[in-house]
């Protein structure tokens, strides 16, 4: 999972009281970081909130934003436009709460979850109907990762 000194950067970084890794496993708020303008992010956090999670956001600068993923060791790959912890989980973009809660109940021994960038389709980036393809990935403890879900396009429609 993550060293200590991540969790306490990302507490610092978000305004709570740092907690060690054994703390933070029976935390089931998800805390969530993104810049103060961001739309889509509270797009996603209404989906959580509809979905049965109790959120907490703490607007920070992007300078700040950006340290938290470093500190997570969230590479740019795997980047999205915000940053959220639940459970010693890293959720990054805009995953599906229905992935979350499947995270949170088989416990991997990972770091988080993340969509990549900001796919339309997915949670907070929904434009109608069209959905790009895309995919959850799990990322591992040695930051490899892995297809968690498969999201696709939905079959055309005959008119």
């Amino acid at each position: 999972m993550f060293s200590s000194r991540s969790l306490s950067h990302l507490a610092v970084a978000l305004g709570v009281v740092a907690l060690s890794p054994v703390a933070m496993a029976t935390d089931s708020i998800i805390k969530v970081a993104k810049t103060p303008t961001c739309g889509c992010c509270s797009a996603w956090i209404e989906h959580l909130e509809a979905n049965g999670f109790e959120v907490t956001v703490h607007d920070v600068s992007h300078r700040q934003l950006n340290a938290i993923k470093v500190d997570l060791d969230i590479t740019p790959a795997q980047a999205s436009c915000h940053t959220a912890m639940v459970d010693g989980y890293f959720i990054e973009g805009h995953v599906h709460a229905r992935e979350i809660r499947s995270l949170l109940a088989s416990q991997p021994e990972a770091n988080g979850l993340t969509v990549p960038g900001m796919p339309v389709g997915s949670p907070g980036m929904e434009m109608g109907e069209h959905q790009d393809e895309y995919s959850t990935l799990l990322v591992e403890d040695d930051g490899s990762t892995r297809t968690y879900r498969q999201h696709a396009t939905p079959p055309e429609r005959s008119e």
